[in-house]
């Protein structure tokens, strides 16, 4: 059976940043730097290099530097050009290049899948991939190529997941699943925020999704949930008792941007890794007297 390809991507950006105050009232959280980079190019970056073409980044007030930093920077390419650094002119034109991105606004905070649901015309009638803002997953392959792999090969919508803590999986969600082979389960139940008394297992979504567009319709009955919000996760409950859903436990390490413990271990462990700064970032920790 011929299955549509996964071409397009939806990545959410339009949350206030609450966990990272006081700066997330200056500076949207998706832009705040690991090492040289802001988080969002991470998401921009792992999708394209999954064989994504088409991203939509769901942006609200206060958040036009994500659109203005995937644009051209005329006053930079000038001043690069006029001194003779082409190198990092190349870099960051690459950067407007690297897919068609189309920018649209959340205009009421009412949760994650309503967000969703705003990229229901841009969509249309395709599966689609959705990189949660918030997670940023540096892998040998793509986290969003892997769970792409899985739909693939089952033709269902796919979650991508990691195994938490009790006290995590409370936080986030939870799955009743069967393991089918390795890191692919088939899920049968999904509950946000679960009580420790209805935990289905320690398996959570964890950023990555890939959806069939039947989500939209499911998401315009999906009533308000935890947190008095439209949840993502109610409307994939739904999905999966409908017609099923997969999940992928995916290869890589997951930083939590949204959180300030997560923003500093992802700068620290990618400092390590980065070419112009790991020989003395290594040293300069090495010599702290902690």
């Amino acid at each position: 059976m011929d299955r549509k390809k996964v071409t397009k991507a939806v990545i959410p950006a339009a949350g206030l940043g609450t966990r990272m105050l006081p700066i997330a009232m200056g500076t949207p959280k998706e832009m705040l730097p690991i090492v040289d980079k802001p988080a969002m190019q991470y998401l921009v970056e792992e999708a394209v290099n999954a064989g994504i073409t088409d991203i939509l980044i769901i942006t609200g007030r206060g958040k036009e530097t994500i659109e203005d930093y995937f644009d051209f920077n005329l006053d930079y390419e000038k001043r690069l050009s006029d001194t003779g650094k082409t190198k990092e002119l190349e870099r960051i034109r690459e950067i407007a290049k690297l897919a068609n991105i189309f920018f649209i606004r959340q205009k009421e905070a009412k949760g994650l899948g309503h967000a969703v649901n705003c990229a229901r015309q841009f969509v249309g009638n395709e599966p689609f991939a959705v990189l949660y803002g918030d997670d940023v997953i540096v892998s040998k392959t793509p986290a969003i190529k892997q769970l792409i792999d899985v739909y693939e090969e089952h033709g269902l919508g796919v979650a991508g997941v990691k195994y938490v803590t009790e006290e995590q999986v409370q936080k986030y969600c939870s799955l009743k699943v069967e393991s089918i082979k390795d890191n692919v389960f088939r899920v049968y139940d999904m509950i946000e925020k679960p009580s420790k008394d209805k935990i289905f297992s320690l398996l959570s979504i964890l950023g990555r999704v890939v959806l069939p567009p039947e989500i939209f319709d499911i998401l315009d009955e999906t009533p308000k949930g935890a947190g008095g919000e439209i949840q993502l996760t109610d409307a994939m409950r739904t999905l999966t008792l409908q017609q099923g859903m997969m999940a992928c436990e995916f290869e890589g390490t997951r930083y939590d941007i949204g959180s300030k413990l997560g923003f500093l271990i992802a700068n620290v462990e990618q400092g390590l890794l980065h070419p112009e700064t790991s020989d003395e970032f290594r040293k300069f920790l090495k010599g702290l007297e902690l």
